[in-house]
Formats: structure tokens, C-alpha cells, sequence
């Protein structure tokens, strides 16, 4: 469905209200609690003590003073939020209130006001198959109302879902360790399998990566409504299935199973934490969750 600029004026400000007061209630503190420590910066020279590492001396002005001196570093405060976010045609399905879209949006947009609280930057890669768009880091409320305005309106021109092709631009744009979102319902092409896992293995070196897989329960589990025809929304393949039969019904949903059992090994294998939250479930319980686990 093709948006007009009024609706998506009218939505950017629903989304901004409802996230703006979820991120100053209850994340603002628990999100920069659970990612301090993941950088550390200069912040001055003082004489050497018994017990300092002898690998912080500063050679400099040990030899100008002829005292041993060393450099002491501080726990960088200013964060870099990278959201990456896939807009594949999959993320259009719901069969309820709300679609995964939807709650993409609202995850990613709570998770950019709780950055920006903490004076942090946050930055965005919308991705498909292939990486649609790229959103540079930057502070404040306009940048943060200019990436949710992106995410509601955008129309994306891959029709699959690489998830290696968002790592790999995330690589080579992000060069200081960034704390990293992955919003995805992560049914990844199976084709993408082995770039996937190399990929990983080369971001989670570089930064801190979570993902938050959103999905809807009806994918899992096909209703007894008897025959009908399925379309998968990335491949446009069609097939019709006897939802009827119970073994049919079964094999569906042990497929699924199977799909996202896979994909959740790879990411934990790779260090990645991660968290589920149904299009119908309160998703802030959910990210509470995670940020008291790391």
C-alpha cells in the first residue's frame, strides 16, 4: 500500500508519542546500564603507582619529566547506536492488530529515543537482499524523527531478505565499535547461509550485536480453514496446501521450527543475544529482559 505524505506525517507522530514516553519511563538508565563499558577513552597523564600496568606508561612524558608517568583512561560515555533494520516484504505480515512491520517500527524507534536520552548516536541501515539505505549516526530528536520517518514510508526494491549484506555494509561504514540492533523476523534466503556465517563472525569482532527477531504466530501454525493457496511475499512462489490434514499442518510448522531453530544457533554461536517478541506481545517486557542479561 502506498503511502500518501499525510499518512506518514500522521504516523511518525503516533509512533513518536507512544515510544518517546516507553523510552524516558522505563529505558532511559537501563540501556546505557546494560552497554557501558564498551569503549574507553584518554583522560590524562598522572605519575605511576604500584600496580599500574606498565603497558599505560607514557614514555613521552616520562622522559621530559624524568618521573614515570601514565596515561589513564575513562569509560567512553557517548555511544553509537546502529539500527539494522530489514524492510524485506515479509516484515508486511500480521494477522492480527498489528503487523511486523509495525512493531519493527516501534522497537527501533524506542531503542533511538533511549540512545538520543543518553546523548548518544544512532544511525540506521534499512536492508533487503540487498542494502537499501544507509542513515549516518548522528544526536538528536529531528534525526531520530527523520529514521522513523524512513522506516514507516519506505518501499524497498529487494524482494528477499541477505542478512550478510547488512553486516558486511555495517563492516566497512562503522569503523569505532557500535552497540548494534538487528529488527528482522530473520527468515533469511537459505542461499545466504555461508556469507551469513562469515559475516557474523567478522562483525561481532568489530561491535556489540543483538538481535530482536519479530514475528507473528500464525506463521508457525496454519489455522484448519482446508484448502487453500499459499504465497510466499519474498519468492512470489505459490503452492496450494490441504490445511485440513493434520500431517500436512504438522510439517508446516516443524519446518518453521527447524528454520528458526537454525538461525537462532548461528546468532548465539556468534555471541549474539536475542530476543522474540510476537506481533499480539508486549515487547517492552521482552527488551527489558535482554538489558538485565548482559
Amino acid at each position: 500500500m502506498h503511502l500518501t505524505e499525510n499518512d506518514i506525517i500522521r504516523r511518525v507522530r503516533k509512533i513518536e508519542i507512544k515510544t518517546r514516553g516507553l523510552s524516558d519511563e522505563i529505558f532511559a538508565g537501563k540501556y546505557h546500564t546494560a552497554f557501558r563499558g564498551r569503549g574507553m577513552s584518554f583522560a590524562e597523564v598522572r605519575e605511576y603507582r604500584v600496580g599500574d600496568d606498565v603497558r599505560d606508561i607514557d614514555w613521552n612524558v616520562t622522559a621530559r619529566s624524568e618521573r614515570t608517568h601514565v596515561k589513564v583512561y575513562e569509560e567512553e560515555r557517548e555511544l553509537t547506536m546502529m539500527l539494522l533494520v530489514d524492510v524485506s516484504p515479509s516484515r508486511l505480515f500480521g494477522s492480527k492488530e498489528y503487523t511486523k512491520k509495525n512493531i519493527i517500527n516501534e522497537i527501533a524507534a524506542t531503542l533511538a529515543f533511549s540512545a538520543a536520552k543518553n546523548n548518544d548516536k544512532v544511525g540506521c541501515i534499512l536492508f533487503s537482499d540487498r542494502v537499501e539505505k544507509f542513515i549516518p549516526p548522528k544526536k538528536g530528536r529531528s534525526h531520530i524523527l527523520a529514521i522513523i520517518r524512513e522506516l514507516v514510508g519506505y518501499e524497498p526494491t529487494g524482494s528477499g531478505t541477505a542478512i550478510s549484506e547488512a553486516m558486511r555494509y555495517l563492516v566497512g561504514v562503522s569503523k569505532k565499535r557500535a552497540t548494534c540492533f538487528l529488527l528482522s523476523d530473520l527468515i533469511n534466503n537459505p542461499a545466504d547461509g555461508a556469507k551469513l556465517e562469515d559475516a557474523l563472525k567478522i562483525a561481532t569482532s568489530r561491535h556489540d550485536i543483538m538481535a530482536i527477531r519479530v514475528f507473528d504466530e500464525r506463521e508457525a501454525k496454519l489455522p484448519d480453514v482446508g484448502i487453500v493457496e499459499m504465497r510466499d511475499s519474498e519468492t512470489g512462489k505459490r503452492e496450494w496446501l490441504d490445511t485440513s490434514s493434520r500431517r500436512v499442518r504438522k510439517f508446516w510448522s516443524d519446518e518453521y521450527e527447524s528454520r528458526c531453530g537454525a538461525m537462532r544457533d548461528l546468532l548465539r554461536y556468534n555471541r549474539i543475544d536475542i530476543a522474540e517478541v510476537a506481533t499480539d506481545q508486549d515487547y517492552v517486557v521482552e527488551l527489558i529482559k535482554m538489558f538485565k542479561q548482559r
